[in-house]
């Protein structure tokens, strides 16, 4: 998943991501800095220390952290929502300053931008980790091995994914929650998601279609690569109340997504689906010249949702953080309202900002 999607497909970047991760070293114990890179919130000292458990099996913070390194692609925003900001950050999308997109740069106040750290093909980037003398490392929303979580835990307390998700998977709930904890503000990430939680609400309430269709994410990579329902642009959908296909798991096994063969075109027989495209007009192009998907109903139809994956939006529709979720769904409902209104009639535009 790691590196800039300009100029690639968003399932390639997916792709590396699982291949960088899978191939370097890293993880997590404590050992501590002094110098706070954050503007916080200050969090009580009675919610230390604090132990979270994860898929190589537990982390202990002792003491509030002030020097807060986010290998997990996403967690970022988590960490800015609570009033912290990360002395480094991990890139993935978009290539923005300190690796903080525009719906959280607000975050950071007069604080300096973080430190970015690059996905150079072999894992985290641990001697730059180092040299940051971080005092906790959060790979929350990431895919750490079992060998790069015992390196990185040798400069600071590490806390990887946790172990009921697939590499990858956390919802973006957990994901908060699980960095609240971290940072002693677990009252604080509670409110933040039922904010979160809320704007979904009123999305289905003004939206009562939502929760009567059916509706998938793809991106045309090498054929058609479907995000399966532990993918969190999957869960973007459910959450607003739309049903993913049923043989969707199936077919994709236990990953985040997968290519689909051309005889499982079905499987985007839906009520709408949003595809991730690079150009919209070309990509949708390309795709009206496979018959089997142009033949579907909801190509017929045009109940398409395209995202352009260069822009903001496309950024933030792969985000899917407690910050950019909110950036997403103004953009987002209206086209997904006017994909499933029951009007042929009614186009689907793409948001002009």
């Amino acid at each position: 998943m790691l590196g800039s999607l300009r100029g690639t497909r968003l399932a390639a970047a997916l792709a590396s991501a699982l291949l960088l991760f899978a191939t370097a070293t890293a993880c997590g114990s404590d050992d501590g800095s002094d110098t706070a890179g954050s503007e916080a919130t200050e969090s009580s000292s009675t919610a230390f220390p604090v132990t979270l458990p994860h898929k190589y099996g537990s982390t202990t913070i002792k003491s509030e952290p002030k020097r807060i390194v986010t290998v997990g692609l996403t967690d970022q925003d988590a960490v800015l929502a609570l009033g912290k900001v990360p002395v480094g950050t991990t890139e993935w999308l978009g290539g923005y300053k300190g690796a903080i997109g525009p719906w959280a740069t607000d975050k950071l106040g007069s604080a300096a931008a973080p430190t970015v750290l690059k996905d150079t093909g072999t894992g985290p980037q641990t001697e730059k980790i180092a040299a940051l003398r971080p005092d906790l490392i959060l790979a929350v929303y990431g895919g750490l091995t079992k060998e790069q979580y015992d390196t990185l835990s040798k400069f600071a307390p590490v806390v990887a994914q946790p172990k009921e998700y697939n590499d990858f998977g956390v919802p973006w709930q957990n994901q908060t929650e699980i960095i609240g904890k971290a940072l002693g503000q677990e009252a604080k990430a509670k409110e933040l998601v039922t904010g979160v939680e809320a704007d979904f609400k009123k999305a289905t309430d003004d939206n009562p279609q939502f929760t009567k269709s059916s509706a998938v994410m793809a991106t045309p990579y090498e054929g058609t690569f479907v995000f399966g329902s532990q993918d969190p642009r999957s869960r973007l959908l459910t959450d607003l109340g739309f049903t993913l296909p049923k043989d969707l798991d199936k077919v994709i096994g236990d990953e985040f997504g997968a290519n689909i063969s051309k005889e499982r075109t079905d499987l985007l027989d839906t009520d709408a689906v949003v595809w991730i495209v690079s150009d919209t007009a070309k990509d949708k192009a390309a795709l009206r010249k496979n018959s089997l998907y142009a033949d579907l109903t909801v190509a017929k139809e045009d109940r398409e949702v395209f995202v352009k994956e260069s822009s903001d939006y496309g950024n933030s529709v792969s985000f899917v953080s407690v910050l950019s979720l909110p950036y997403t769904l103004e953009r987002l409902v209206p086209q997904l309202a006017a994909a499933v209104d029951g009007e042929t009639s009614t186009k689907v535009t793409e948001p002009t900002s």
